[in-house]
């Protein structure tokens, strides 16, 4: 189990403020207005992104290069890209000077351009990735100088703009801890997630709640952790920190493995750029990991890790023939319904893990099915999961916490090493008031996430909160695993706001679609036309 509970959830969600943080975040923040003001709020990320992290690659390039000048190492700047290009050539990658930054594409030579600088700026970011092919898809994927019915997205007076104001403050090592400017890129990232809405749920997962999951998963010094749908690498970057925090004396020399998978192209490019900026490394590669997982072992079977999370998109429309046609053994439990994709990833992820799942998905995830008569798909799959002592535990999150959606999720932990006692058991967990208001989403405190990681640590139940219950009990029940059926909460007299009442009638309206789209299909499937909702039967 974890070696602390959640005594660094402040210090990992960057609510610890310091004058350094506080400052670089006002500067990031201020430089994204401007092109904020520019382009659709969903996509002015896609520009600032790489710029803070050209501006980290130009700092550090310089701060390498003089500290080899200092040591004696070079004479001159010209040598470091000799010394670069000797040491790929012998280690297949530099060592003393990670990326090279000639000085035409450097962000002191583009920072000071008056005219033709989107077309500059992109130049130089093209011919960066090009000397540096690791970077290519990374720090290219923009187009500063794009046009859309014959005007420029971004003025050329808007881009120096904000290279002026991100010129306010030096990115180099000996400037920013990678610390300081991960949590401050973080910070970023979530402001786009708040502006983001919907698009949102491609990328971010709340900090808390990932950290809450990393938690929950435990990952021990030199081992692998894989996340199949890795948005922008938040839960790969904290299982690392994870480790750092609690296992300080063998993190530095056997820091976790990290591997994730991202099909989205410009989600894939901020996990890359997100974990270079947290000084960690990790493989990450681009491509629909339902339909084409990318890691594979040298027999062209699916590579195993010892830890998998994820939080991948909820009710995920799979058509049948892919999990039907699959090449790699991942869907032996059953094939999941067309309209909801949860068992398919969480069997993708449990066919790829040697020890451990966490996973937040849909909270009908673990109750869909239930008390129907004759088959049904998820609740078929679930009952093998169960039989198979699988399930470890369910955790009922509160509502609101996600940007992209107001409904509540379930974090479900499969473990292939159950303890001896916890053998034939399943904690259910119903954190659905660990929560504080906020705007414009709810979020869990240090407290909350203690709380719920108490309880799990301890497999203990707590009245009102956790509860044990057996394959039995779980077999009675027709393999319903929502917390809230077991575990139920009941606020007499609780004043509501308006808002918070139209929220829910909302997810109530949405679940009822839902609801309605799966009566159609099981309708047409019995012969019998589909049912319109409102039109009576």
């Amino acid at each position: 189990m974890s070696v602390s509970a959640s005594t660094k959830l402040d210090v990992i969600c960057g609510k610890d403020k310091n004058e350094k943080l506080s400052r670089l975040e006002k500067i990031l923040w201020d430089a994204a207005c401007l092109i904020r003001g520019s382009v659709n709020p969903t996509d002015y990320k896609k520009y600032i992104l790489p710029l803070i992290f050209y501006k980290r690659l130009s700092d550090t390039f310089t701060y390498e290069v003089n500290k080899l000048i200092k040591e004696g190492v070079i004479e001159s700047v010209d040598e470091a890209y000799e010394l670069a290009e000797a040491e790929r050539e012998e280690h297949g990658r530099p060592k003393s000077i990670r990326y090279v930054i000639p000085k035409e594409y450097h962000w002191n030579t583009i920072v000071k351009l008056s005219t033709d600088v989107g077309e500059k700026l992109t130049e130089a970011l093209r011919g960066i990735a090009k000397l540096n092919p690791e970077l290519s898809g990374i720090i290219d994927v923009v187009d500063f100088n794009e046009t859309h019915g014959g005007e420029r997205i971004i003025s050329d007076d808007i881009i120096q703009r904000v290279l002026q104001i991100l010129n306010k403050m030096r990115m180099g090592p000996e400037d920013v801890e990678p610390d300081i400017l991960g949590r401050a890129y973080e910070y970023l990232i979530r402001k786009f997630a708040e502006d983001s809405g919907q698009s949102a749920g491609e990328f971010y997962t709340p900090c808390e709640v990932a950290w809450l999951m990393v938690n929950l998963l435990d990952p021990k010094p030199g081992s692998e952790v894989y996340d199949p749908a890795c948005g922008s690498g938040g839960l790969l970057i904290k299982s690392q920190l994870y480790v750092r925090h609690n296992y300080p004396e063998e993190a530095e020399s056997r820091p976790v493995k990290l591997f994730g998978q991202e099909k989205i192209a410009f989600t894939y490019a901020i996990a890359k750029m997100n974990v270079i900026l947290h000084n960690m490394e990790a493989d990450i590669r681009r491509g629909d990991t339902i339909r084409n997982p990318k890691f594979l072992d040298d027999n062209g079977k699916l590579r195993q890790f010892d830890y998998v999370i994820a939080n991948p998109m909820w009710n995920q429309n799979f058509p049948e023939e892919v999990y039907v046609n699959d090449k790699f053994d991942r869907f032996t439990f059953g094939i999941p319904p067309s309209n909801s994709g949860d068992w398919g990833w969480i069997q993708h992820m449990y066919a790829s893990a040697r020890e451990k799942v966490v996973v937040i998905i849909d909270t009908g995830a673990v109750s869909r099915g239930s008390g129907t008569k004759g088959t049904n798909r998820e609740r078929d799959i679930r009952k093998k999961f169960v039989e198979k002592d699988l399930i470890e535990a369910v955790i009922l999150t509160p509502e609101n916490l996600f940007y992209n959606t107001p409904a509540a999720g379930v974090i479900i932990v499969i473990n292939k090493k159950k303890p001896e006692e916890r053998k034939g058991k399943i904690l259910l967990i119903n954190a659905s008031q660990e929560f504080q208001k906020g705007t414009p989403n709810n979020y869990m405190t240090e407290e909350n996430v203690s709380k719920i990681l108490d309880a799990y640590n301890n497999f203990k139940e707590v009245e009102g909160f956790s509860k044990i219950i057996t394959i039995e009990e779980a077999r009675k029940n027709d393999y319903n695993l929502s917390p809230s059926r077991y575990i139920p909460i009941i606020n007499e007299g609780e004043y509501r706001e308006i808002p918070e009442i139209i929220k829910d009638l909302r997810r109530i309206e949405i679940e009822a679609r839902n609801v309605d789209t799966e009566l159609n299909k099981i309708l047409e499937e019995l012969g019998f036309e589909g049912y319109l909702p409102g039109e009576g039967s």
